[in-house]
């Protein structure tokens, strides 16, 4: 008992401490305690100061506790004022938008909040404004044609819509350049036939009233063209919106904007990353020339959409956006980002773009954004309903022409930025805000200004006061000491040595301070935790002040200065009353109906017969209603009969009457036999009106209602008469065998009972819909009829299908009869059922499990080919006559199909004898199945007449969407029934759902402080309508009434709606519950049911909802009570434990005491999980000699989660000798054990059980067995967790036996576990841990399906990696079939296999056109093939415009006219690169887009997956080709760039000496750069491998000696960048194996360019995926490496500093981490590489930022719902190199478009790229638009890297990277004479965070040939994305001959 209440008063301590924490934190006022006056004040609202010269509490706190330590007079701040400067009242006459209040003035108190009422009005006619901006691409061209024709119907909308209406339009296309535009000449002057040039934006007509001008202006308009499908409206909007003056926008006006057009849109960023480099954000300017058009297109940058969101607020236009189906999408999830905006579907042809525009304004007219602008920085405002509920985005439906009315909260902050706001700067501070809607030009504006009130008492300070004993001033109460003084009062000297701690000793106390604190000098005490003492003397504790209900001061209060100062509105010594009566306020609004007393919150109800209420109301429900409850009562006081006892008590008047009242008009009519006279009597009962009459008016009927006299003295006699005659009968039925025989003779004589006992069906058919299906089988009655007497036993069958014809093509198709398929078998045991049974992990369930195999096994090994049995199970079936306790195992057997009969026979066999092997079953019943039919048997008890048949359903996707089922009774082999109704037919409707609802989560967690637990049920739309469906919740082990409320109805969706919220109320902690050591998790279900119209229940029917109370705070003590040590141990080591809430950190600190040689303390910080901690102590680090001693270590302030429990102190013994017996190393149990005959260690414990082994037995099961350790355990602990997860989370299996058997693990996956034995002292010690990985399962379905349609014809199919793999993939098949419209094959499937399982992408060439295909994809490892993933496509449905979709290399192709082998017509492309001649939007299976990526904004940082093929040949003529592809980020669209080198060496016959010198070779080199560009999703890339060759000469055969074959290949990405050259050879060689050693060599050079065999490379890509404004979803692709991956490593930390993070990820197969509370708009710096074997790879780096709207009263905290954007800062521009001489260049870059702040000059920093020389840097100032540098004193032939980073006030910004080498080639092999050729290249310049590859050769060559001119070309060229610079000298012979031919190639396609 007295370790409970320990227990008990620990707990409550430290709950209360949490509170009072809470408390603390939210007491602002008290914080600013030593603070002077003004500065208490401004604080907050509700702060007050104490200036009483003799207070020794707090001086600033809340007004309500400084009164509670005692201070007489507090001073305040003033109050804030509000005054209305401007009020004009609406006048609803007006045709114009109105606002009132028009001006106020406010003032504010800091943290102080005031509501506003606001009116305003929106006229049903009001001023509009309409400027139509409409596409004028090429495939608009029949919407403009349609437009011009509706000019009537176009006037008669603006008349409808208003009196005073303009209408203007404007046209728009993209920016004209590359490779947006077609650049060539005569595309710039008519792009398609009979067109306009091309142009971005152009204001073609102003906003005018004259339609008919309109009408005419709009004929002359002719469409215009360019090439990639998105658009530049982006760029049209901003200048609509900016020049209002060109538009003709009126001030007084409503302004909407149509945009029309059918395609997506660029933003912010494609001007850089798609276009040719254009980095200048757009300025918001208008840019209109004379004739209406925008001129900064090409030389600034998209607006982003926040961008767009702002500017069209500031103006006050409303969007609306007609598009087409194409892209409605994209513009549906844009509007979202507006306050008010509306979608409009167009036709194809633009030909109802009248009734879009007319549905939205009236969809637009009700709709109000309300929004503050200008506002100061300490304010904040909200809109709020008249009835206060909160405006998400201020957003309100006020209907035209009324006027609306709303609140507006303006709070004025405390702090701004951790400032507090008196201390800010004026204009953060006060300002004139202005309140509008969006759609208003006036509005509403507040001069808001902060009150910084001061205190009058600092004015007038009392220099050298008595009070301060003339050593300070005393201002406000306070002593502020002169200098040298100290204490309260100034009476100490600091000269004095003030070590009298007897001033720290108060009355009655015998330690300074309490023992509880520091006694500093001039005696003043502080407290060692503030948080919990305090006091003069620290002698008040915070947790003990009077508790209620277990917590301190009921929390309601604080607790100061031992007694609790309780909140407004509560009173008593622990706060535990209420001042208000709402809590007794009763169902009429009174205060406990009259009959109580209000007291403490609760009512006092006067004493009465009737059970009352807790507000004194009858509680009638208690008493089955009020008729119940009153009847004794009027029985007695009316009549006099019935219950006497106690009527006199009855608290109610009664009033007889001659007529009752209706009904209707009482609280309730009565009416009750009188059991005396058997009459009837009536009354009816009404709340009086006179609460001191009784709680009810009661009304008698005076007459009772009496039946007529009767026999009914006869009833009891004839009663009497019938019982005699039933007993006779029984004792003739029962004794005399002939009287049976007679009747059932005379039974089967009848007509109906001729046949004597018949079975059947019950039911002739059933009609059931799959989606309501909750079961696969049906339970089918079976009925008896006849004499019940004995046993009937009736065997059954089902088949499938049965409503297919003979020549069904499923029914022609016969299965093969020896393919294993799964035979489910179900059997009655011998053996009650338990709900135990039910549940797989128990122990019951598994022995019964391993029971059942053993003897099934024995039994069905006998079928050949049948495997053991799996997935057995225990069930109980309803309806089962005499034998449905008893349990049904249901298990599944393996065997080929031709098997069945067999298994039927034995199964029947064993049945009937009533075993199987060892295992009893009872006889009559047994169930077999196929996946197509079933027999079975039931039995029919004595006495029975009714049976259930459990008919499986065969339920499959491939079922025809109506299918039947029959099933018959076949015979009776054992009872003497005939068989009655046969057959009964069983009809399954796969109907199509028109929603799906379901959970979002299968479970939920919420505290019970959240109050209600917000359950969201989400409704997923297939066809649009109105549906319902039902929920309930249900009790777990949380209590209904007790922990929540519990909550059922239905849930009813409007069309459009998909979720709803069902709120449930979560109850506080009883008193009891709360005191409880022990706490059950407290659960509840909530379960869906009963979709109606045409719904179906989808992936979550139930969820389960976790109520998580507080956590416990951790228990920390010291192990033991003491510890012994030897003099001759080299440390002492004193154990610490730690129980209780170990999933967060904690710290105790520790101290010696007592101890001779020294004096230690420190912390111990126990991380997550951890249990134990040493103290450690190393003696022979202190002065003096070792020698024995006994000292003490003690525990002390823990950290706020956790205490320190019983063993606080440990006494520690240090004796002379060896280490005694009872020391706890646990390194001398083996000699202990030795010296032990029974083998236990010290205090009983068991050793660790011996020799554990694991081994999978199948995918989902490991067996595990050990060596039991001596020392007869009772037991043993299995713990077994998933490789990677804390060995914390573990499973727990407990088994009798040193065995056991793991099941329903994951396949193919690795486990971890231990073993344990215990006894009755506990748990004993564990094994090692043992690793083993199960084996592999067949896999699941692939990842969805996209495909980017090239045309008509051809189509690419890509798919993901299925979600579970379950093993190796090793192949994937790919079928594709010809379906009509219903989804039915129309002609052969053609199957493609693919055995390279990287390979995730087929391009199928030849579809027929306009053909619907089903496309079916699965995957294969070593146990077989998964299921398919499908979906559907038709070609001829997707868009016509071109989306630039390129063909990605080395993908397989096939042909679908081909033949059907799978070698017949797949081929893999390596060198094919097609140009997409019709390319189409991507169609993605599901309900996300995809294409080789996520359709989310994402950033790929430098790098790209690389795939790479290359090829060589001995033949004369070898193709050496290396391709490289960078995959895109962004869903529906991405930047990627593929380059292609190819290189063809030909040998040729020589010729002369001069010939030969000249010609023979052949040397050809095409560089091809592609880039596509798509509409959504542009994000920054990288080429991973880039490869520069220099020029090869051809090879001759009379080349000097020194002559031969040069090569030099470089390649560069941010791992490795290598050199190799070829060394020349002699002419001996013959010319194919000079070739063949250059392209082996070449290959050479591509394999090794990784650092070293075995370490892996940097990770291909880096890609971001914002998931809210601080969560970052961080992805990468798995890198090149020679060995196995073994995992990776992410790191992460702010770039201008801060504490880097890191995350492991230690299983190589996810290569992505998502990390949480980041800080929004603040830029990271995150760095990912991947370890092998080897070591770990170099990292790949990016920085990325999150942008989005923050709460202006804490930046680091984002506003709800803002949108958010990923950006990332710009490393300098592209690196240019210009040579200048061999040993030195000029390096020349541009400023970074987006730094990290103002640029305060450069870092370059050079170096050697392999090293050899120490890194040279250079400090560059200057932030110039373009800045360069001379680097003097390089080497030749040596590769260079050189790095820029800008230098800003944030720190350092990215890396800009380039690599050169200035090479000097010796040209002799060609001739003896020398020319110069110096040429300098820049490969792959994109204008993003890339490597700059630079190649700068200078070369040697004097030959007399070569000698006769000189040419020297410089060439800067910057287009689409690459800048290129070129200087290039060289000496040429104008005789030149020969067959030597050099051809570059460099072209780029969109």
């Amino acid at each position: 008992m007295g370790r409970w209440v320990l227990h008990l008063s620990v707990g409550l301590g430290l709950l209360a401490i949490l509170l009072t924490f809470c408390y603390a934190e939210v007491n602002y006022c008290f914080l600013a305690r030593d603070k002077t006056c003004s500065e208490c004040l401004q604080a907050g609202k509700d702060c007050a100061y104490c200036p009483d010269e003799s207070f020794d509490g707090p001086r600033c706190d809340l007004s309500e506790n400084i009164r509670a330590h005692g201070c007489s007079a507090t001073l305040r701040a003033t109050k804030s004022e509000n005054i209305v400067k401007n009020r004009t009242q609406i006048n609803m006459r007006l045709s114009q938008s109105q606002v009132s209040p028009q001006l106020m003035n406010m003032s504010f108190l800091p943290g102080e909040e005031k509501v506003v009422d606001v009116d305003v009005f929106s006229p049903l006619k009001g001023p509009l404004d309409l400027y139509i901006l409409m596409d004028f691409s090429n495939s608009m061209a029949d919407d403009l044609d349609n437009l011009k024709k509706m000019g009537n119907k176009l006037s008669q909308l603006i008349g409808k819509l208003s009196n005073d209406a303009t209408i203007g339009f404007g046209k728009f296309v993209d920016k004209v350049i590359e490779p947006q535009t077609d650049m060539r000449p005569s595309k710039l002057k008519t792009p398609w036939p009979n067109s306009d040039p091309p142009f971005s934006f152009q204001n073609v007509i102003k906003l005018t009233n004259d339609v008919g001008e309109f009408t005419r202006e709009l004929q002359k308009e002719i469409i215009s063209g360019n090439l990639d499908a998105p658009e530049g409206g982006f760029d049209a909007i901003l200048q609509a919106a900016v020049c209002g003056n060109r538009i003709g926008w009126r001030s007084h006006s409503t302004h909407l904007l149509v945009f029309s057009t059918e395609s997506a849109f660029h933003y912010e960023a494609d001007g850089a990353n798609v276009l040719s480099g254009i980095l200048p954000r757009n300025d918001e300017r208008c840019h209109l020339d004379p004739e209406g058009k925008y001129t900064e297109d090409i030389n600034q940058d998209y607006p982003s959409i926040p961008t767009l969101v702002r500017v069209l607020g500031e103006h006050n236009i409303i969007p609306i956006f007609a598009v087409t189906n194409h892209s409605f999408t994209y513009y549906q999830k844009l509007s979202k980002y507006f306050p008010i905006a509306e979608v409009g579907l167009l036709q194809e042809d633009s030909s109802n773009i009248v009734q879009v525009m007319e549905t939205a304004f009236e969809s637009i007219r009700s709709k109000m954004s309300i929004h503050a602008e200008e506002k100061p920085k300490a304010f904040k405002a909200q809109f709020l309903s008249t009835k206060g509920e909160l405006a998400e985005y201020g957003l309100f439906n006020f209907p035209p022409g009324a006027i609306g009315k709303l609140k507006m909260r303006l709070k004025a902050e405390r702090m701004i930025d951790e400032t507090p706001v008196c201390q800010s700067n004026q204009n953060e501070k006060e300002g004139l805000m202005r309140v509008k809607p969006s759609t208003f030009n006036s509005g509403f504006n507040i001069e808001a200004s902060i009150l910084c009130p001061t205190c009058d008492c600092e004015k007038t300070p009392v220099p050298n006061s008595a009070k301060c004993h003339g050593n300070g001033d005393m201002i406000c109460g306070k002593c502020k000491c002169s200098p040298g003084w100290l204490g309260a009062f100034c009476n100490c000297s600091e000269t004095i040595s003030a070590q009298d701690t007897s001033r720290c000793i108060g009355p009655n106390m015998k330690e300074p301070c309490s023992g509880r604190g520091e006694c500093k000098l001039c005696g003043g005490c502080v407290c060692s935790n503030p948080d919990q003492f305090e006091g003069q003397y620290c002698q008040y504790d915070k947790t003990q002040c009077p508790r209620s209900g277990g917590f301190l001061c009921n929390d309601r209060g604080s607790c100061i200065m031992g007694s609790c100062a309780c909140k407004k509105g509560w009173e008593g010594n622990a706060c535990e009353c209420t001042n208000s009566n709402q809590t007794c306020l009763d169902n009429k609004g009174g205060v406990c109906n009259g009959l109580g007393e209000c007291k403490c919150g609760l009512c006092k109800c006067k004493e009465t017969a009737v059970e009352m209420t807790s507000t004194c109301e009858p509680n009638f429900q208690a008493q089955l209603g009020v008729c119940e409850g009153t009847r004794d009562c009027v029985q007695c006081k009316a009549w006099k009969t019935g219950k006497k006892e106690g009527c006199e008590n009855c608290p109610f008047e009664i009033v007889m009457v001659d007529e009752l009242k209706e009904a209707d008009k009482v609280r309730d009519s009565c009416s009750f036999r009188d059991e005396e006279d058997d009459c009837t009597y009536y009354y009816t009962a009404e709340d009086p009106t006179d609460k001191a009459a009784g709680i009810l008016k009661i009304q008698v009927l005076k007459k009772k209602d009496c039946p007529a006299a009767s026999l009914l003295w006869l009833l009891p006699l004839l009663l009497f008469l019938l019982l005699l005659l039933a007993l006779l009968l029984l004792c003739c039925w029962k004794y005399c065998a002939c009287c049976k025989t007679c009747c059932q003779s005379c039974l089967a004589l009848l007509p109906c009972c001729r046949k004597g006992r018949m079975v059947g069906f019950k039911e002739d058919e059933y009609l059931l819909r799959q989606s309501l299906l909750t079961s696969d089988h049906l339970d089918t009655p079976m009925v008896r009829t006849g004499p019940p007497k004995g046993t009937d036993v009736v065997r059954w069958k089902v088949t499938d299908n049965v409503h297919r014809g003979p020549n069904h093509p499923q029914a022609l198709t016969k299965p093969n009869p020896k393919e294993t398929i799964q035979f489910p078998l179900s059997v009655r045991l011998n053996r009650l059922f338990s709900d135990i049974l039910s549940r797989p992990e128990s122990r019951e369930a598994d022995q019964l499990r391993k029971e059942v195999a053993e003897n099934i096994n024995d039994v069905y090994k006998q079928i050949p080919g049948a495997q053991k049995v799996q997935r057995t199970a225990f069930r109980m079936q309803r309806n089962a006559g005499k034998r449905q306790d008893y349990t049904i195992m249901d298990t599944v057997l393996s065997a080929p199909r031709s098997s069945y009969p067999d298994i039927v026979k034995l199964t029947e066999k064993n049945v009937q004898s009533g075993s199987f092997q060892n295992l009893k079953v009872v006889p009559g019943y047994y169930t077999v199945a196929t996946d197509r039919e079933a027999s079975g048997a039931i039995e029919f008890q004595e006495g029975v007449e009714s049976v259930d048949v459990h008919v499986p359903l065969f339920v499959k996707e491939e079922d025809d969407d109506k299918k039947q089922l029959l099933v018959e009774a076949v015979d009776v082999p054992l009872g003497i029934a005939e068989i009655g109704k046969r057959l009964v037919n069983i009809t399954i409707i796969k109907e199509h759902a028109t929603s799906v609802f379901s959970f979002l989560q299968p479970a939920y967690t919420y505290s019970r402080q959240d109050g209600v637990a917000n359950i969201p049920i989400s409704r997923e739309i297939i066809e649009d309508g109105r549906t319902q469906v039902t929920y309930r919740s249900r009790d777990l082990t949380a209590k209904d009434k007790k922990d929540y409320i519990t909550v059922e109805g239905d849930l009813t969706y409007a069309p459009g709606e998909t979720e709803k919220t069902v709120p449930v109320r979560l109850l506080e902690l009883s008193e009891k519950d709360g005191l409880l050591e022990e706490k059950q998790v407290k659960q509840f279900v909530m379960d869906l049911s009963n979709p109606r119209q045409g719904a179906k229940l989808g992936r979550y029917p139930r969820t389960t909802v976790t109520i998580a109370d507080l956590p416990e705070p951790s228990v920390m003590a010291f192990k033991k009570d003491s510890q012994s040590f030897s003099t001759f141990d080299p440390t002492y080591t004193i154990p610490v434990v730690r129980t209780r809430n170990l999933d967060s950190p904690a710290t105790v600190k520790w101290r010696t005491k007592k101890a001779q040689r020294f004096d230690l303390s420190g912390i111990l910080k126990f991380g997550p999980g951890e249990t134990e901690k040493n103290i450690v102590i190393d003696p022979k680090k202190h002065p003096g000699p070792i020698e024995p001693e006994n000292f003490q270590l003690e525990l002390a302030d823990p950290s706020s989660n956790a205490s320190i429990g019983e063993r606080k102190i440990t006494q520690v013994n240090v004796t002379e000798g060896a280490l005694p017996e009872t020391s706890p190393e646990i390194s001398h149990l083996t000699q202990k054990r030795a010296a032990n005959p029974k083998g236990l260690p010290p205090g009983g414990l068991l050793l660790a059980p011996g020799n554990p082994e694991a081994k999978a037995t199948g995918p989902r099961n490991i067996h595990l067995n050990w060596d039991p350790p001596p020392g007869n355990p009772m037991g043993y602990k299995v713990k077994y967790w998933i490789y990677g997860d804390p060995e914390k989370d573990a499973q727990v299996l407990d088994v009798k036996t040193p065995q056991a058997e793991l099941t329903n693990l994951y396949p193919y996956c690795d486990y971890e576990m231990r073993v344990c034995a215990y006894n009755s002292i506990g748990e004993g010690y564990n094994t090692d841990m043992i690793a083993c990985q199960t084996l592999e399962d067949v896999p699941g379905e692939p990842g969805r399906l996209a495909f980017n349609v090239i045309s008509p014809t051809v189509t690419q199919v890509s798919w993901g990696e299925p979600a579970e793999t379950n093993g190796n993939i090793t192949a994937y098949e790919v079928i594709y079939t010809p379906i009509d419209d219903n989804l039915k094959p129309e002609g052969a499937a053609k199957k493609v296999k693919i055995d390279n399982p990287k390979k995730r992408m087929l391009l199928i060439e030849n579809l027929q056109k306009s053909q619907s295909y089903q496309y079916k994809v699965r995957a294969k490892n070593s146990v077989g093939w998964g299921p398919f993933r499908d979906a559907s496509l038709n070609l001829a449905t997707q868009p016509a415009r071109p989306l630039s979709i390129p063909i990605i290399p080395d993908i397989p192709i096939v042909d679908a006219e081909a033949g059907d082998e799978y070698d017949g017509y797949l081929m893999y492309s390596n060198e094919v690169m097609k140009s997409p001649g019709g390319s189409k939007t991507p169609s993605v299976s599901g309900d996300e887009f995809a294409m080789n990526g996520k359709w989310e904004q994402n950033f790929l940082f430098p790098g790209g997956s690389g795939t790479r093929n290359l090829s060589s040949s001995s033949s004369p003529m070898s193709t050496l080709s290396s391709n490289y592809r960078v995959g895109g980020g962004g869903g529906g669209g991405s930047s990627s760039f593929t380059t292609e080198t190819s290189t063809t060496y030909m040998s040729g016959a020589g010729g002369s000496r001069r010939l030969d010198m000249i010609g023979g070779g052949v040397h050809t080199s095409d560089v091809i750069m592609r880039k596509r560009s798509e509409n959504r999703g542009y994000t920054e890339e990288n080429i991973r491998d880039s490869i520069v060759m220099g020029d090869v000469s051809g090879k001759f055969q009379d080349m000097a000696p020194s002559g031969g074959f040069g090569y030099t290949g470089m390649q560069s990405s941010s791992l490795s960048q290598f050199s190799y050259s070829l060394p020349q050879v002699s002419r001996s060689r013959t010319q194919s194996s000079d070739v063949n050693e250059a392209l082996y060599s070449l290959d050479r050079v591509l394999q090794d360019a990784r650092l070293s065999p075995g370490v892996p490379d940097t990770p291909s890509r880096l890609v971001f995926s914002a998931l809210g404004p601080t969560a970052l979803k961080v992805s990468w692709q798995e890198p090149l490496c020679e060995k196995s991956i073994l995992g990776y490593c992410v790191l992460y930390q702010l770039i201008n500093g801060g504490d880097a993070k890191r995350i492991n990820v230690t299983n190589p197969a996810e290569n992505s981490v998502i990390i949480q509370d980041l800080l929004p708009n603040q830029s990271y710096l995150f760095k990912v590489k991947a370890q092998s074997q080897e070591g770990w790879g170099q990292e790949r780096e990016g920085v990325i930022t999150i942008e989005s709207a923050v709460d202006p009263s804490s930046p680091l905290c984002p506003m709800p719902g803002s949108p958010f954007t990923l950006s990332t800062p710009s490393a300098p521009g592209p690196l240019i190199f210009t040579a200048l001489s061999p040993d030195s260049l000029q390096l020349t870059w541009e400023k970074p478009r987006k730094p990290l702040g103002d640029i305060l000059g450069y870092v370059v920093t050079c170096e050697q790229l392999h090293g050899g020389s120490d890194t040279r840097s250079f400090q560059v100032s200057g932030d110039s638009a373009e800045t360069s540098h001379t680097v003097p004193n390089l080497t030749e032939n040596v590769p260079y890297k050189f790095k820029v980073q800008a230098r800003t006030t944030q720190g350092f910004g990215p890396e800009r990277e380039g690599i050169i080498t200035i090479e000097s080639q010796d040209g002799g092999a060609m001739s003896q004479y020398n020319s110069q050729s110096m040429s300098m290249r820049d490969v792959f310049q994109m204008p993003t965070e890339v490597s700059t590859r630079t190649n700068i050769s200078h070369t040697m060559l004097d030959d007399p040939y070569f000698s006769e001119g000189m040419m020297m070309t410089t060439q800067h060229s910057e287009t689409s994305g690459m800048v290129t610079r070129q200087i290039t000298k060289e000496v040429v012979e104008r005789g030149f001959i020969g067959g030597t031919t050099v051809t570059k190639k460099m072209f780029y396609e969109s």
